[in-house]
């Protein structure tokens, strides 16, 4: 299988900068897939994210998104519209004062047909599960429904490739799972291919793929069950472990057997409930 995104040897780095951003990162993204991108604060992640919807281009190396090269001009329309972006902030992204209407902003100014437009519209609120609020005022919302309307948003335009920038980092714990949940949805379910930037471990859980920066550079790479034991390796790269894969350490450390790739609170339930039952 062809990667929808190819990112061959990029380096980049910010005007009066002590030292690069990203440092030869080198990745293959595959359809349908769900990417988590880790780090602790200046790895480098939020500038790998706007690299693959040509936000920023490479000093050196070459980012392809469907074999389209993000540095020349004539690519950008098309690349955007294949990989849509999800920032941090939902107020940022919202600009109408209905949510059909917000939604609708970005075709309507990519020149999509009206009858078109209300289809797009309506698929993706119901694809973020907010159909029912779909002539409420935004500014009325709790803050994980806004962020799912700001996604709706981008459904609208009809991404291959969904990438979210620290989408929860502003949500208190019900607003992040209601995001997370989406999102793991929009790709079990609609194929559409994922590429979260996170902080949060537990969300980083339930991805297919852990991909983990450390000063611009690619420090781990691996399924969830792989990269998270690792627990002294995150440790030096400032991170920390999810929760479940926390509790299993623990407990093996106790005299336990348990799978250390047991990484989701419901694998980790299983696996504790099938040691106990045994």
């Amino acid at each position: 299988m062809d990667p929808i995104i190819r990112i061959e040897n990029i380096t980049y780095a910010y005007p009066d900068a002590p030292g690069p951003a990203l440092d030869g990162v080198t990745l293959d993204i595959l359809p349908g897939s769900f990417t988590a991108v880790l780090g602790s604060n200046g790895s480098g992640k939020s500038t790998l994210a706007k690299h693959l919807n040509a936000i920023l281009t490479p000093a050196s190396g070459r980012v392809l998104v469907d074999g389209m090269d993000t540095a020349d001009e004539k690519n950008l329309l098309p690349i955007r519209r294949r990989v849509g972006m999800v920032f941090q902030n939902p107020d940022n992204q919202i600009v109408a004062n209905v949510v059909e209407d917000d939604v609708a902003f970005a075709p309507e100014n990519l020149g999509v047909e009206p009858a078109q437009i209300r289809r797009r519209v309506d698929a993706a609120l119901q694809q973020v599960g907010m159909y029912d609020f779909r002539l409420h005022a935004p500014h009325l919302l709790s803050g994980g429904q806004k962020q799912r309307v700001a996604i709706a948003g981008v459904l609208a335009m009809e991404p291959e490739v969904l990438v979210l920038d620290e989408p929860t980092a502003m949500l208190d714990p019900r607003g992040r799972r209601e995001v997370v949940s989406t999102v793991e949805k929009l790709c079990r379910e609609r194929g559409i291919t994922v590429v979260l930037i996170t902080h949060h471990m537990d969300e980083a859980a339930r991805a297919d793929r852990v991909v983990i920066l450390d000063r611009g550079r690619v420090a781990l790479d691996g399924a969830p069950g792989r990269v998270f034991p690792q627990a002294d390796r995150l440790q030096a790269l400032r991170l920390t472990v999810p929760d479940a894969t926390e509790l299993i350490l623990r407990l093996n450390a106790a005299g336990m057997d348990l799978p250390a790739d047991a990484v989701t609170p419901e694998a980790c339930a299983a696996a504790i409930e099938e040691a106990l039952c045994h």
